[in-house]
């Protein structure tokens, strides 16, 4: 989980950097920013907990002394990360302020407020979890039989696999 949460992190940090060269209009990028922090605030601000933890070991190195340290300086450390999640916020807001009109923005935003739309926003990491599974399920059968097929292709070509 952790480290899905890390690749997510990179992730956005490459579209921040790569949605900068564009500027969207004033009026998108504040539809923008209100629907993405509606929509994303929680997963943004579950990125700190798991980049500390992934850097827990490597920091402290198993030992006692330096892990208590290490814990002490945490709340100090969500400080530090604030102007990362505001890039993050301003970089997301960005892809989608270029994507859709203002207007559509604040369509989304009424879609998200509404029952339907806090379900979605609820499931939504649960489906896309499922749906990668399946994805990668499909992907593995549909490789394997392919992988049997050329074979036996290739083997009635006179090749020895």
């Amino acid at each position: 989980m952790a480290r899905r949460l890390l690749i997510i992190a990179c992730v956005l940090m490459g579209s921040i950097s790569a949605s900068s060269a564009q500027s969207p209009p004033p009026d998108a990028m504040t539809a923008a920013r209100s629907l993405v922090t509606m929509k994303l605030a929680d997963q943004y601000k579950a990125l700190l907990p798991a980049i500390l933890l992934a850097l827990k070991p490597t920091l402290t190195q198993d030992r006692p002394e330096i892990e208590r340290d290490y814990e002490a300086m945490l709340p100090a450390i969500a400080d530090a990360f604030a102007p990362y999640y505001a890039s993050m916020v301003d970089g997301v807001a960005a892809i989608y302020a270029n994507n859709f009109s203002a207007a559509e923005l604040r369509d989304i935003e009424t879609f998200y407020r509404q029952p339907t739309g806090q379900k979605l926003l609820e499931k939504s990491p649960a489906i896309a979890q499922q749906a990668a599974q399946v994805g990668q399920d499909i992907g593995r059968k549909a490789a394997d039989d392919l992988r049997a097929r050329l074979t036996d292709a290739l083997r009635q070509k006179g090749h020895k696999l």
